[in-house]
């Protein structure tokens, strides 16, 4: 391991060791699952719990991996239901839709915290994202929870180095964010909207795509992939199954968005204002 690298391995332990107990909001991703392992690896089970949200807005196959990546690191896994559709803040799906589904979600796990007897919730913030627009990480902050692997500066490359060290298995996952992220801010979240977003979703990767998003434009879908992947979507037989079965849910209009792939393309959209 490169030494700039391994410094910021062991400064990461180190911070995980002081806090003693843990609560670790647990996704199933490549940043979570690292922060779990190292921290059943650090603590002992007895003082780590994961929690993982099993919304509506989370793609269920994501969910499906996470257990069972949970369930082979030994440790303690309880699954809450964030009941994100009866906030009408976050149903209104503007700019802020993320602090207002984050602070639920911290003062349920600071409260699960408290009940377990754990000192401290932690977060798989990277940090590049500090970088990004993300209005989850204020709600963070303002609920005092801590970000382990940003305090230790490790960036998405680094997880994904020391996922490979350790062999697990999200190491090159791509990322699965949310399926509320897929609509277009200002378009009212919905369970039906979320439902069409999955099942377009889940369509596309039994077709052989990897890294992708269905954006939900209310009649349009807009889809994002690597500019590799243009020639199996837009070529028979591929292209009339896709139009049958987006149609089939609830799309009117189908298209392939010519930049290709982007995490938080919707964002573009926003003002500076928006993000403040």
């Amino acid at each position: 391991m490169a030494g700039d690298l391994q410094y910021k391995y062991d400064a990461f332990k180190k911070i995980l060791k002081d806090l003693g107990s843990v609560v670790v909001a647990y996704s199933g991703g490549v940043d979570s699952t690292l922060l779990l392992k190292v921290a059943v690896d650090t603590l002992e089970t007895k003082n780590v719990l994961a929690c993982i949200s099993a919304g509506v807005v989370e793609p269920k196959h994501v969910l499906q991996r996470a257990k069972k990546i949970a369930k082979t690191i030994g440790v303690r896994l309880l699954t809450i239901d964030a009941d994100e559709l009866n906030d009408p803040h976050f149903v209104a799906n503007k700019a802020d839709r993320c602090f207002h589904c984050k602070s639920h979600l911290c003062q349920e796990l600071i409260d699960i915290a408290a009940k377990n007897g754990l000192k401290q919730v932690i977060f798989g913030t990277n940090l590049d994202d500090l970088d990004d627009f993300r209005p989850g990480n204020r709600a963070m902050k303002l609920f005092g929870i801590r970000s382990p692997l940003a305090e230790a500066k490790l960036t998405k490359n680094d997880i994904r180095t020391l996922s490979r060290k350790l062999h697990l298995e999200t190491a090159d996952v791509p990322s699965s964010p949310c399926l509320a992220s897929r609509l277009v801010y200002g378009l009212e979240i919905s369970k039906e909207r979320l439902t069409q977003i999955e099942k377009a979703e889940d369509f596309l990767r039994s077709l052989g795509l990897v890294e992708f998003r269905v954006r939900h434009h209310d009649t349009i879908a807009r889809i994002e992939t690597h500019q590799k992947d243009f020639k199996k979507i837009a070529t028979e037989p591929n292209r009339s199954k896709i139009i049958k079965k987006l149609k089939s849910i609830g799309f009117k209009y189908i298209t392939i968005d010519l930049q290709g792939f982007r995490s938080g393309s919707l964002n573009e959209t926003l003002s500076k204002n928006d993000k403040l």
